[in-house]
């Protein structure tokens, strides 16, 4: 795992596929080749062996973390004397384009969800926080989407704080990946939920909010960090791909951003795909992306085959 690999001063430890399926335990398999096959990105080929290798076992360290951060809490609150609201534990989940962080977010969710007690899990993506196309089009920044710069952080940061804080009916924009853009009055509500999970291309990044000299991270409120990782040449391949085959799916909708691409014969359409990668995702993964790895909790890195080849969990 290039910068994670299991030296002794690494701040992870590093497990292959069949040592991370271990630690699933008597871990309950709550979800159906059905349920899976409804929760799963296109081009994202996961199916009931890889959640039962690698998703399960991340639910089971998920559910001890959150029982001893809510023993802690109540063990606070009792020290305090104060009868607070309870506080969201909050999931962060990171990584490139065309990776998997959809997948994984939510079929997480499906898999919190059915824990014994029922807990309420929520999932929100950054894209809501994206600034319209119109502000992007303005301050010259269309062809930086996905970059720190394209996203209202300033919006993200008080939606996270509100959440952290255990407000109630907090609400975040919506994003259509239709239109490419945010949608007009739309809002996703979060309600005092027990987890929430937060999923999105920047959501481990260090960055400032516009025009001020100095902001908190987004992930200072996570309790715990996901990264989806892998090559950068299977990351290529993916993407390429999923361009193509959302050219025969998506792109045919009248209503789709990237309807005028559907028409283009396969090699055009690939040629833009690569120009496209080259220009955008190519910088922002290598400037924004992969510097964050380090800071995540736990590090999912994939094979060619999409598949979980290797897992790196942060040290305590």
């Amino acid at each position: 795992m290039d910068a994670l690999a299991a030296k002794p001063e690494s701040p992870y430890r590093v497990f292959s596929r069949d040592e991370w399926a271990r630690l699933r335990a008597d871990t309950p398999m709550t979800l159906s080749e059905a349920d899976i096959a409804r929760l799963v990105s296109l081009d994202d080929p996961v199916d009931l062996k890889e959640v039962e290798q690698i998703y399960l076992p991340i639910s089971r360290l998920l559910a001890l973390y959150v029982e001893a951060t809510q023993g802690l809490f109540k063990a606070t609150r009792n020290f305090l004397g104060t009868n607070g609201a309870k506080v969201p534990y909050i999931i962060g989940i990171g990584g490139s384009v065309a990776v998997g962080k959809s997948t994984t977010s939510r079929l997480l969710q499906a898999l919190l969800l059915r824990w014994p007690k029922t807990p309420k899990v929520d999932l929100v993506t950054t894209d809501g926080f994206l600034l319209p196309n119109a502000v992007l089009e303005t301050e010259g920044l269309m062809h930086r989407k996905g970059f720190p710069e394209s996203y209202d952080l300033s919006a993200l940061l008080r939606f996270m704080s509100d959440v952290k804080a255990g407000k109630g009916r907090v609400s975040a924009p919506v994003y259509s990946h239709l239109t490419y853009d945010v949608v007009p009055g739309a809002e996703v509500v979060v309600d005092n939920p027990d987890i929430l999970i937060l999923e999105g291309l920047n959501v481990l990044q260090a960055g400032r909010a516009r025009g001020a000299k100095a902001m908190p991270f987004v992930s200072d409120f996570f309790d715990f960090s996901i990264f989806i990782d892998a090559d950068e040449k299977l990351i290529h391949d993916w993407y390429v791909e999923r361009f193509l085959h959302l050219r025969q799916g998506a792109f045919r909708d009248p209503q789709s951003f990237f309807n005028r691409y559907a028409s283009l014969p396969e090699e055009k359409a690939k040629e833009l795909a690569e120009k496209l990668w080259a220009a955008i995702n190519l910088p922002n993964l290598r400037d924004n992306i992969i510097p964050t790895r380090q800071r995540a909790s736990l590090v999912l890195r994939k094979g060619a085959d999409h598949r979980v080849e290797e897992v790196a969990l942060r040290k305590l």
